[in-house]
């Protein structure tokens, strides 16, 4: 690339904002030298340690002290000779901003905005932050909207969209597909998969209301829950509720897992049930699998989906919705696969992670 870029995100979580960093770093460093700056103590670390990557780590400190890791940051921003720092986590921003002025280095700095924006970003701290930042990359279209609309013209960076890109994943066969589906206690069951942190918002409490509705209706269904729980308390709130209604043998929790896309390839359906997901890279992934996908009918999916061509949307947040929806699915395993096969097509043409990482080093590389 001719330039140097530092990868920043000092997230402790791990989830699609974190890994799509990750993979950024993983592809920018194979075009050309890259590094990458994460959390000490962060679940990202597990994805660099024994690999060829390289990387630092800081210590994520309290607001009054978080000059120390912007200090810590223009130090490796000047060994390293970086010449742009990607910054994916919006509370990395302040340390990012102070780290450019601190360093000795003509630094650029670029955001990829994941997350929605609602509010004017009007006041002395946010004019300080975008007055310093040079580009914002926007994952999907209407984000770019609320950017433009949410920073003053006077001091809002260049924005553009580019979309998160998935892997293509490794096929199962038929085989080894119904051998893991016996192992889960799946069986022939009409298989509904959500993948995503455990959390009331993420809406997995809807997919286990819809498999209930299902199951009345005499539709032999099953959940598979893949992901880890943000509280404790609240995985043991949801199973308990699971066990109370009878369906304990019905919703399968998996865990955290690497392989979700293999474990999507097991499911009939893949759902987003988010209350408002920005942009819904899972989709995207069950998409490449060429697994049926349903989402809610706001925020990313929109920009993903179109309703009715290459999978369905529901009413956020509506079970009843949700269910209608899979039971027309069950009962209809032809039209199922058309949109299996549509929405394959879809993600390979405009959401493989090649592309957009392409894009990516493409406009880095002009800066």
């Amino acid at each position: 690339m001719g330039k140097k870029i530092c990868e920043l995100c000092l997230s402790p979580d791990l989830g699609g904002l974190e890994l799509y960093m990750m993979r950024a770093s993983r592809y920018l460093s194979e075009q050309g030298e890259c590094i990458s700056v994460i959390n000490e103590k962060g679940k990202l670390r597990s994805y660099y340690d024994d690999t060829a990557y390289r990387y630092f780590t800081l210590k994520r400190r309290n607001v009054l002290t978080a000059w120390l890791t912007a200090r810590d940051l223009a130090r490796i921003i000047d060994d390293e000779a970086i010449d742009i720092l990607h910054v994916h986590w919006t509370k990395d921003l302040p340390t990012a901003i102070i780290a450019k002025l601190l360093s000795k280095r003509k630094l650029k700095v670029v955001q990829s905005r994941h997350m929605t924006m609602t509010r004017f970003k009007d006041d002395f701290y946010h004019r300080f932050i975008y007055r310093n930042l040079d580009l914002m990359l926007a994952v999907t279209n209407q984000v770019k909207t609320q950017i433009e609309k949410f920073i003053p013209a006077s001091i809002c960076p260049k924005v553009e969209t580019i979309y998160i890109g998935a892997e293509q994943p490794v096929i199962i066969f038929e085989e080894e597909k119904k051998e893991h589906r016996e192992q889960l206690g799946l069986a022939d069951s009409f298989t509904v998969g959500i993948v995503g942190r455990i959390e009331p918002q993420k809406g997995q409490w809807v997919v286990i209301d819809a498999i209930e509705k299902l199951i009345k209706q005499g539709i032999d269904a099953r959940a598979l829950i893949i992901g880890h729980a943000m509280s404790e308390e609240y995985l043991n709130a949801l199973q308990k509720d699971v066990i109370m209604r009878g369906l304990k043998d019905r919703i399968i929790f998996t865990g955290f897992t690497r392989e979700a896309q293999s474990m999507m390839q097991l499911c009939d359906v893949m759902v987003l049930a988010t209350e408002n997901e920005t942009f819904g890279l899972v989709l995207v992934e069950a998409m490449m699998c060429g697994v049926c996908v349903v989402a809610s009918d706001s925020g990313g999916p929109l920009e993903i989906i179109d309703n009715g061509v290459n999978g369905l949307l529901f009413q956020t947040f509506d079970s009843d919705d949700l269910s209608q929806k899979l039971s027309a699915l069950y009962h209809d395993e032809n039209q199922r696969m058309r949109y299996a096969m549509a929405s394959k097509e879809k993600a390979l043409k405009y959401f493989e992670s090649q592309k957009q990482f392409d894009q990516i080093a493409n406009i880095l590389r002009a800066l």
